[in-house]
């Protein structure tokens, strides 16, 4: 009798395989916290303790950035004695990709071991008292792109056909960012981040739409990824650097070059910030009396 034939991987899980294995052939250690670098807060990859840097061009699969502030880099190493991988950049839907290759940094941060993953991007803030450089720690989001990365045949080894959305963003996690925050002295704000399509910034009319559903910040980023994140059952914090403030509640034309230096000026707070928190993150995922 002959035997089965096994089915071939899906779309999805074989992109994974092929992405997986090229990182292991450069990095051994399996990264127990991820970190989403958006737009200017990428230099936080620069400072993990033995870093190890891949540039996303040498991972299958994996798109490049082509916009400024997104450097395009996996980085390894640790903090605080924990295994660490952040995505020095990222691509985005509107730079032309299918919005699964959109994801395809988070989900293999996820495979490669990564079980909490905060996501950080920079934001127009809809808030009127709110000023440019404040750091708001998300609890919600609004998906306005259309689009899910979940859309077409699901792979049930990577999650769920119907995942449940309800803590998209973790309250404990949420939590550990708070406190890290407070202990560092960086106030964060709190509420719903907005994601649309983009590229092109908002209208006044789209703001005022936008604070009658209830969000707090808006961007072109972060809802997929955390859908794809929690389509693998990963846990997820997000992190929002409020770079400008939105169409009709600024008094001067919005620019990417002002984004992206608001965002570096809050590099030395951001760095306090989430070395803080996944110094929480890695000691919640030690087993019981580790050091």
């Amino acid at each position: 009798m002959a035997p089965l034939s096994q089915p071939p991987p899906s779309p999805i899980g074989a992109r994974l395989e092929d992405a997986v294995f090229a990182v292991r052939r450069r990095v051994a250690t399996s990264p127990r916290v991820g970190v989403v670098l958006g737009s200017g807060l990428g230099a936080f990859g620069d400072t993990l303790d033995g870093l190890v840097k891949i540039a996303y061009r040498d991972v299958p699969h994996m798109p490049s950035p082509a916009v400024e502030g997104h450097e395009g880099n996996l980085c390894f190493g640790d903090v605080a004695g924990t295994s660490v991988v952040c995505m020095q950049g990222r691509v985005h839907l509107y730079e032309g990709h299918p919005v699964d290759r959109v994801v395809q940094g988070v989900r293999t941060m996820a495979r490669l071991g990564a079980g909490l993953v905060l996501v950080a991007n920079a934001a127009g803030g809809l808030e009127p008292a709110w000023s440019p450089g404040d750091l708001m720690a998300i609890d919600d989001h609004i998906n306005l792109t259309g689009i899910s990365p979940l859309t077409g045949v699901n792979d049930g080894d990577v999650g769920p056909r119907f995942p449940d959305m309800t803590a998209a963003y973790d309250p404990e996690l949420r939590a550990w960012l708070v406190a890290a925050g407070r202990d560092a002295g960086v106030p964060l704000r709190q509420g719903v981040y907005a994601g649309v399509l983009g590229p092109q910034y908002e209208t006044p009319a789209e703001v005022r739409m936008l604070r009658v559903l209830g969000a707090h910040a808006v961007g072109m980023s972060t809802v997929h990824e955390v859908i794809a994140l929690r389509h693998m059952g990963v846990r997820v914090a997000g992190l929002s650097c409020i770079t400008n403030l939105a169409a009709g509640i600024a008094d001067r034309p919005l620019d990417h070059a002002e984004v992206e230096a608001t965002a570096r000026s809050r590099q030395e707070q951001l760095t306090t910030l989430l070395r803080g928190w996944i110094a929480r993150a890695g000691a919640s995922s030690r087993p019981a009396g580790t050091p």
